[in-house]
């Protein structure tokens, strides 16, 4: 009896973390589609709303490591309550906003309040279930929290915004937030490193923020600004210093905020990198999906949300399903296939044009989603089963930081793929097409079919390049070795 108490209580743990993890994705989703109604109310142009979303990567991605270090220091039950806590307080500080400045102040709040959720829930998850089989199938579970919260994102925000206004966004967070708040005092039991931090690495979380500030900021506004602007010249600079810093400090911290000896871990390593190779490609194609169909099939910003559904219920069962698989096949194997499934479907798109339906939208992207999902809950898995216990907070945390990087680099990097191959297409296309009216309708529709001719070609290469660069990281999956015993390994909660 005791046993299947101890059985329920588990997934009730698991419920609980997931409540968190699904408010922190939602809460990203909703506000993207609140903005159209935030720029008219503040009075504001596109650019300036940019640094609305701008300063909540920022500040997400600077504090990610912090917290997952927090959690392993003071308890990552307390911190995920805080983190929580502090959310709801900004969530409900944004819905009073009243004009861009204070919005940029509370979203930064937020930001650095939902980054203690992913670091801590992946450690809650891991001290809670102990076999690497058991490990990964809730792992699985919770990754498809991610694909649920695109689903149910344009399916809550479009009525609220509709009925309550951009406030009703932010004020959503409140009751679902204090039920995460109610199940994790109830339910999570508190766990520390077995190791304690007798000196937090200040330092290192202060040049570590740093150098992610200036990169992010970079890769956000860099396109922007020009890549060899001197605003973007001064963030690189700013890179290579505080970086180089960083890795003196960390060197030399007692308790350093990210341990470089994991970085000798192979395997830690190579997870690493497929992450950031996937994640690259995922987010530099995918990304380019809602403005091409908004641009050339007319869609509007809800009907292109809708679009998403297929995909994330894709992912929510594949998830699961890639994790059942733990302790019958290598994670190697399992992460290989599934990333050659998602470059196929990243390929799919190649084919895409302004005659294109929602079907053949909606096809490529649950192939790419299933085939990302398949192998999620194996990814994450990994970096929980290479590093002790107490480091299994800082671990997740890097690997956060890791996905959320790549998506900032896949983001600008296909960005600017996009807008040379649209200029280079014109002139070619313009070299070798020749007009003999001097119609001024005619004139005009010429240009028009040209333009679209380049803007298409350019996303079809732009899909391309993705799907090859996702093709690649496939690969990098097979160089990830993991003992069979450290799959299996029980971890024993402090």
């Amino acid at each position: 009896m005791e046993k299947k108490e101890s059985n329920n209580l588990r997934w009730w743990i698991l419920g609980t973390v997931i409540i968190g993890t699904f408010l922190g994705r939602l809460d990203g989703t909703i506000v993207n589609l609140a903005l159209p109604k935030i720029i008219s109310t503040f009075g504001i142009t596109v650019s300036s709303a940019g640094w609305i979303a701008t300063a909540y990567i920022l500040a997400n991605a600077i504090f990610v490591p912090i917290w997952g270090k927090l959690g392993d220091t003071i308890g990552r039950k307390k911190v995920y309550i805080i983190g929580l806590s502090i959310f709801i307080f900004g969530s409900i500080l944004a819905s009073l906003s009243w004009n861009l400045s204070s919005m940029i102040v509370f979203r930064v709040i937020q930001a650095i309040a939902g980054s203690a959720d992913y670091p801590t829930a992946m450690a809650i998850i891991a001290v809670t279930f102990r076999q690497g089989k058991e490990r990964a199938q809730a792992l699985g579970i919770w990754s498809s929290s991610f694909a649920a919260a695109v689903v149910f994102g344009p399916l809550i925000g479009g009525p609220l915004i509709d009925a309550f206004g951009w406030q009703s966004v932010f004020l959503i967070n409140v009751p679902i937030g204090l039920l995460g708040i109610y199940m994790a005092s109830r339910f999570i039991r508190e766990s520390v490193s077995s190791i304690k931090t007798k000196f937090f690495d200040w330092w290192g979380a202060i040049t570590l923020g740093i150098t992610l500030s200036a990169l992010v900021l970079v890769l956000d506004k860099g396109m922007d600004w020009g890549w060899f602007a001197a605003p973007a010249m001064i963030c690189y600079f700013a890179i290579v210093v505080f970086f180089g810093i960083f890795l003196k400090i960390e060197k030399r911290a007692k308790d350093p905020i990210v341990d470089l000896k994991f970085f000798k871990i192979p395997a830690f390593v190579n997870a690493l990198l497929n992450n950031f190779i996937v994640f690259m490609g995922m987010m530099g194609g995918v990304f380019l999906l809602p403005v091409f169909s908004q641009t050339f099939l007319g869609y509007s910003a809800t009907e292109s949300g809708f679009l998403f559904i297929p995909m994330a219920v894709a992912m929510m069962i594949a998830s699961p399903l890639g994790g059942s698989f733990t302790g019958k096949v290598q994670p190697r194997y399992i992460i290989f296939v599934s990333t050659l499934v998602a470059s196929i479907g990243l390929f799919l798109f190649t084919r895409i044009d302004p005659r294109s339906t929602a079907l053949n939208l909606i096809v490529p992207l649950t192939i790419m989603a299933f085939g990302l999902g398949f192998g999620m809950a194996q990814r994450t898995n990994i970096i929980a089963s290479v590093v002790d216990e107490h480091e299994i907070g800082i671990a997740s945390s890097i690997l956060a930081l890791v996905r959320n990087i790549s998506g900032a680099f896949g983001i600008a990097i296909f960005a600017t793929i996009l807008t040379n191959y649209t200029d280079s297409g014109l002139l070619q296309i313009n070299k070798f097409s020749t007009l003999t009216s001097h119609n001024p309708a005619i004139i005009r529709e010429f240009i028009t079919l040209v333009t679209l001719k380049a803007d298409v070609n350019a996303y079809a290469h732009v899909f391309l390049i993705s799907s090859i660069i996702v093709f690649i990281g496939a690969f990098s999956a097979l160089f990830i070795k993991l003992k069979k015993e450290r799959l299996n390994v029980k971890v024993q909660v402090e």
